[in-house]
């Protein structure tokens, strides 16, 4: 090859050399963590969020995939992930600051809620703050500062009606701009709602079409002052059917609770709690209501929701492909019987 001809080979050879080093070159597949528990979206896998109590309330630790099944619509399905880790939560907190909240039971709400905030020690948890009274009214959007959040609580006044139904559907949606998979709202309420334009089938409905739990402080002034203790959980009741597709065989309400005579720790009780809603609100997304009748009793009453959010299983089972929007019913049963546990988590899916 003469030596003009001989260069240029060289130099196409060096161009053709460094083209191909600028070519991007492809990643390694990701290979699958092992024993990882993975949240994804409801279409490929469905979440339930698992809390085991003994018969004194407290959380059941050390428990294995294996010592759970679990059904849906009464078909065992196989679950495939599984952890008893802590993972990061997504929390909406929604105060009530209608009238009927001033003086003691306000004061006592900011303070558990500011010690609420401190019991979720995790950095990744993230949090807002709606208040609602005749109106929701978003005070601080998402954010992982908690000063940020308390320094909106501290600007919180009680006044007006009480419009709990249209903060939770206000709130609900604000998850799908949540970072964490986990996702949750409390909230705190002395009185019944008054002035929602949402009906609370509709509310129902908003909650089973989500993952977040939904847990609820009703303080009481309807009955006598107890004695200070950690908290009284309700306990859970089937719900009424509703306007919607629901699973056969619900059984009716519980008979209505006692009226006892109105305590004098509390303001007037024009509008006391309405139990009966609260639960009807958290008791399919396998959340809980707790009842205070003394607004001391609020601080231990949120700091046991703040360690159940902490302390929960996760089980993850693939879906059926169904988009029928029905709701589709989930039970969890322990392996070897409930061993006098109590078992709660979400009671099923709108399939939408």
């Amino acid at each position: 090859m003469k030596g003009p001809l001989r260069g240029l080979a060289a130099v196409l050879v060096f161009a053709t050399a460094l083209v191909s080093a600028q070519q991007p070159v492809p990643p390694p597949p990701e290979q699958p963590q092992s024993g990882s528990f993975r949240f994804k979206s409801g279409v490929e896998l469905i979440n339930v969020t698992v809390t085991v109590t003994d018969a004194s309330g407290r959380f059941v630790p050390n428990l294995r995939q294996d010592d759970f099944v679990v059904y849906e619509d009464d078909a065992r399905q196989n679950v495939t992930h599984f952890s008893a880790d802590r993972v990061p939560v997504s929390l909406g907190i929604l105060l009530d600051t209608s009238q009927s909240m001033q003086g003691e039971k306000f004061e006592a709400a900011r303070a558990a809620i500011d010690r609420f905030l401190s019991d979720l020690t995790s950095q990744d948890d993230e949090f807002f703050l709606m208040q609602f009274s005749s109106t929701p009214n978003l005070l601080q959007g998402w954010t992982d500062d908690r000063r940020l959040v308390s320094r909106a609580l501290a600007g919180a006044l009680p006044r007006g009606g009480t419009a709990m139904y249209d903060a939770i559907a206000d709130a609900l949606p604000m998850m799908k701009r949540a970072r964490n998979r986990k996702q949750a709202i409390v909230i705190l309420s002395d009185g019944n709602d008054m002035t929602s334009d949402t009906p609370l089938s509709a509310v129902h409905q908003i909650i089973r079409q989500s993952e977040a739990l939904v847990y609820a402080v009703g303080i009481d002034c309807s009955g006598v002052a107890t004695p200070r203790r950690p908290f009284m959980e309700l306990q859970q009741r089937q719900p009424r059917p509703q306007p919607f597709p629901m699973p056969p065989g619900r059984r009716p309400w519980p008979p209505a609770p006692p009226v006892y005579p109105p305590s004098r720790s509390f303001n007037r009780c024009s509008d006391p709690v309405d139990v009966r809603a609260l639960r009807d609100l958290t008791d399919d997304s396998g959340g809980r209501t707790e009842l205070v009748r003394d607004p001391r009793d609020l601080n231990p009453a949120t700091t046991s929701i703040a360690d159940e959010l902490s302390r929960q299983y996760y089980l993850g089972y693939p879906a059926l492909g169904k988009k029928d929007g029905r709701w589709h019913e989930i039970r969890v049963e322990l392996r070897d019987g409930s061993h006098g546990y109590r078992i709660r988590a979400r009671r099923g899916y709108v399939a939408s």
